[in-house]
């Protein structure tokens, strides 16, 4: 009897599963019925959009963005002529100002966000008590309500008449409607000083391989910079001697009614990426600070022991390995830098939405023009969280 019970139990173990009750048809059944369900709610958001516009006779139409600007753009572009610029490529503009916001936002963010997380970690008062005070006064203020205090601040502090402009050595002309300063221009001999200068980048990063791999085959220290670097200033130093003079400097010279040549950074550039600098970097700064305290105390203790300066312990120590707990939430501040961005439109600056907005007053056309900002908000926050999941995946622990 206990045989027959056995024998029983055995073949009720290896029975099949009916197919309704295997959780791996259970689990893709219910990811095919979501995605499903996630159809129709947009099929039928779109539709009905589409419907009321045509109701209304408003169909979307995309070519309004073949139709000349009409307005005049001031940044980022000179002898700007709105009758023959289309809304393409005024948006085209507007994205390119958006990115020299982000990019220099990001870099100065970052840099300020480590300086001020670790000063967070000081010893000393007065730089911990510092520290403190930024991280709390930007991060507990709106960030609309810190470019207009910075924009005003900016502009009361400046001079109106461009005759009267703060004069700086370079020259570089400050007034109240931009930082003029020179410009470098290339010359028609400068592809050579490319040419060589590539040719120094290729035989120094072949350099920093080579003395990679003999540290792994001898243990000695590679020392690549003193490889790379003299490498690639010896190659750029015979392009220049070769192309003569590849580059000239043009100086900004004051007109009539305002400067001449040169280039010029405008105050609602300076404005927009000096605020989203500073409050952005407040969030880096205890992203910093958390990922430096969770460093286990001992190996802090053990490098102490074995005679690391501060500055090596936290160079060769702590940083490496609080970057991986630093990657991942830095990534979703780099995304906020990149949306906030287009808080620019309230002190007037042209990005991607400030420029959209008004071809959407122009054309009448708000979901034609929207759907195109959202996609290249999308673009380029996808781009950002590309990068950064790299990054994280390189630094991710590797166990043999």
């Amino acid at each position: 009897m206990p045989d027959q019970r056995t024998s029983t139990f055995v073949a009720a173990r290896h029975a099949p599963v009916p197919f309704w009750r295997d959780i791996r048809f259970i689990q893709a059944f219910l990811q095919v019925l979501f995605l499903v369900a996630v159809i129709a709610f947009g099929y039928t958001l779109i539709h009905n959009l589409v419907n009321n516009l045509a109701d209304n006779r408003m169909a979307i139409n995309f070519r309004v963005f073949d139709r000349p600007f009409g307005t005049n753009i001031s940044e980022g572009t000179t002898n700007f002529d709105p009758a023959r610029t289309s809304n393409w490529e005024a948006l085209f503009i507007g994205f390119r100002n958006t990115l020299r916001v982000v990019v220099v936002g990001l870099a100065g963010a970052t840099v300020l966000g480590v300086l001020i997380g670790i000063g967070r970690l000081s010893s000393n008062f007065l730089v911990r008590s510092v520290t403190i005070a930024y991280i709390e006064l930007f991060r507990n203020t709106p960030l609309l309500v810190q470019l207009y205090f910075l924009y005003r601040g900016l502009r009361v502090t400046m001079p109106e008449r461009i005759q009267d402009s703060y004069k700086l050595p370079g020259p570089i002309y400050v007034n109240r409607r931009a930082v003029n300063f020179p410009a470098i221009q290339s010359t028609d001999s400068v592809e050579i000083f490319y040419v060589c200068l590539l040719a120094g980048l290729a035989l120094g990063i072949a350099l920093w391989v080579w003395r990679l791999r003999v540290q792994d085959r001898t243990g000695q220290p590679a020392n690549v910079l003193r490889w790379f670097v003299p490498t690639v200033l010896l190659f750029a130093a015979a392009g220049w001697l070769l192309a003569g003079t590849p580059f000239r400097v043009e100086s900004p010279q004051l007109s009539r009614f305002n400067f001449e040549g040169g280039d010029k950074l405008s105050m609602e550039y300076i404005t927009l990426t000096l605020g989203l600098i500073l409050y952005t970097a407040a969030f880096i700064a205890d992203i910093v600070r958390a990922g430096i305290q969770a460093v286990p105390y001992g190996q802090i203790e053990a490098a102490r022991a074995q005679g690391f300066t501060n500055s090596q312990m936290l160079r060769l120590i702590v940083l490496p390995q609080a970057l991986r707990l630093i990657i991942p939430p830095l990534g979703n501040q780099y995304l906020n830098l990149a949306k906030n961005s287009s808080l620019g439109v309230a002190i007037g600056f042209f990005d991607v939405y400030n420029i959209a907005s008004i071809i959407s007053n122009q054309t009448g056309q708000s979901v034609a023009v929207f759907a195109i900002m959202m996609a290249i908000y999308l673009a380029t926050s996808l781009t950002i969280s590309l990068v950064m999941n790299a990054v994280n995946y390189s630094l991710r622990l590797r166990s043999r």
